[in-house]
């Protein structure tokens, strides 16, 4: 008789069925993945990266290959909240999984307006993105200090009615500054990390590969600096740790567990694999089989320093 062993979290009031988050700008609504796998085992999908009005994003070329990761410069191109709640959550809800709205701003009106939009509808949680390198104004110049967090994070918790998830840039000086930011102005939750600033140079032409110029790193190339950062912010505040960066097997995402995360999210690694989220899930599971751990609980913070 098979062990059975328990891989349900739960962290600011949402439960999941498992601690695998498809990430943010990698899945898009899921209607894309739901021909290669039952989307609905995932612990949760926190969508697109949504803005009040419609955006086209940056102009071509936006993707970039580098070595064991990827530069995008895509600039969040979506179709608008309102397109969202009525298209894309009715998709979504026919699956047995979180939904995590990811909401962008030019301004810290806009923040507080796309929150109140989607408080009312039918999601899960709402992700404040605080880190897109991509656009120029708005997320980035937020995140980027404890001033902006606490500014834009107050303002939007006055108005937030889904726990809401402050998602951290790593292009700052102490990123455990801007996690204890984000938890004194009443964030429910910390996702860490978002990409690392870079850019790629076309020799032959002496031109920028990305048409934005630079762009945001992500892969297994960043999976060293995410795993740090994760470990000193879950050492560091008291509510919830969401970890990404680089997460591409069972494995990968247990590190992050032991490391203090109470979820992950995996993101680019889809792009190789389609079957990355799903093989995440089934590889913590063999783990915790292998290792005779009956509780996913069990390795979150676990990791041993001494």
């Amino acid at each position: 008789m098979s062990r059975k062993i328990n891989m349900a979290v739960s962290f600011a009031g949402i439960n999941l069925k498992n601690p695998v988050i498809a990430a943010s700008g990698t899945f898009g609504f899921g209607r894309e993945y739901s021909q290669y796998f039952d989307i609905g085992r995932l612990g949760g999908i926190a969508v697109k990266g949504l803005t009040l009005l419609p955006r086209k994003g940056n102009p071509p070329p936006r993707i970039a290959e580098t070595p064991s990761g990827i530069l995008n410069s895509v600039g969040l191109q979506n179709p608008g909240v309102h397109a969202f709640i009525k298209d894309e959550i009715p998709f979504i809800r026919k699956y047995n999984t979180a939904i995590i709205a990811n909401a962008s701003g030019n301004t810290v009106e806009d923040y507080e307006k796309i929150t109140e939009i989607l408080s009312d509808s039918d999601i899960d949680a709402i992700e404040l993105n605080l880190s897109c390198p991509n656009v120029k104004e708005g997320c980035m110049s937020f995140g980027s200090t404890p001033q902006g967090v606490k500014k834009v994070v107050e303002r939007v918790k006055k108005v937030a009615k889904k726990p809401l998830i402050v998602k951290l840039t790593p292009n700052v000086t102490d990123i455990v500054e801007i996690a204890l930011a984000a938890q004194d102005a009443g964030a429910d939750a910390v996702s860490l990390i978002n990409t690392l600033l870079g850019m790629a140079i076309d020799a032959k032409t002496r031109r920028p590969i990305l048409a934005n110029i630079t762009g945001g790193l992500s892969g297994p190339a960043v999976k060293p600096v995410a795993l740090r950062m994760v470990y000193q912010v879950s050492k560091a505040v008291k509510i919830p740790v969401i970890g990404m960066g680089g997460i591409s097997n069972g494995q990968d995402a247990v590190e992050f567990l032991l490391a203090g995360a109470t979820a992950v999210m995996v993101g680019t690694a889809g792009f190789v694999n389609p079957y990355a989220w799903v093989e995440t899930i089934d590889g913590i599971e063999a783990y915790m089989l292998e290792n005779g751990v009956d509780d996913v609980n069990e390795l979150i913070g676990g990791l041993i320093t001494d």
